[in-house]
């Protein structure tokens, strides 16, 4: 089992949502979520692209061995809780961890909302009840440190985040002009990563 992957950063393909970490001259590539796309995407993550590390999960299936990186043990971990249940396969535990953090998924499976759960691509509403069913315990055990409930933020930070959000982007290789279209519209107020999540989604389409 592979535990974790550190190297350099060579590769980061925003439409495949993969990444290839090279580690002792082995690229390995990984499919990965909106969040850790984001992580990774950070000026200061590339500035450090030689030390990157992912926690990995393998998939093996009789056809392929599949890994799938995070930037955190805390989302490798809600992965492995979201495959656990019945129905849910790594490709919808990714969809789901595309548009929200741990937190934000313990938050909505807690207030038993699985209309937030059923916005992730694949994921059914009634595969979105059964998550919330059979992990409501267990997410109630869990303490994530980024609370999913943040506090009014100022209009001065809000154009930080545009910023970080056009940094990331432009890193990603999309063109100022891109990304100005992209950014229009998005609340300023916003946190950087959904900023990055929605403009992404426009850019994609």
């Amino acid at each position: 089992m592979i535990y974790c992957l550190t190297g350099e950063l060579i590769e980061l393909d925003a439409l495949a949502m993969t990444a290839v970490i090279d580690c002792c001259g082995v690229g390995y590539k990984v499919a990965i979520t909106g969040n850790t796309l984001t992580k990774l995407s950070q000026p200061a993550a590339v500035a450090a692209k030689e030390k990157t590390r992912l926690y990995t999960y393998m998939a093996v299936r009789e056809d392929a061995v599949e890994l799938y990186g995070f930037y955190t043990t805390e989302e490798m971990d809600t992965f492995r809780m979201l495959i656990s249940v019945s129905g849910v396969g790594p490709k919808a535990a990714v969809a789901i961890l595309s548009i929200m953090t741990p937190a934000t998924l313990s938050a909505a499976i807690q207030a038993e909302d699985a209309k937030a759960l059923s916005k992730a691509q694949g994921v059914g509403g009634k595969t979105a009840a059964r998550i919330v069913l059979e992990l409501k315990d267990k997410f109630a055990k869990k303490l994530f440190v980024d609370t999913p409930v943040a506090p009014s933020v100022p209009a001065t930070a809000g154009k930080g985040h545009l910023s970080d959000a056009r940094d990331a982007l432009l890193v990603l290789g999309y063109s100022r002009n891109e990304i100005t279209t992209a950014l229009q519209g998005i609340e300023p107020a916003k946190d950087t990563e959904e900023i990055i999540r929605m403009a992404l989604a426009k850019l994609m389409k």
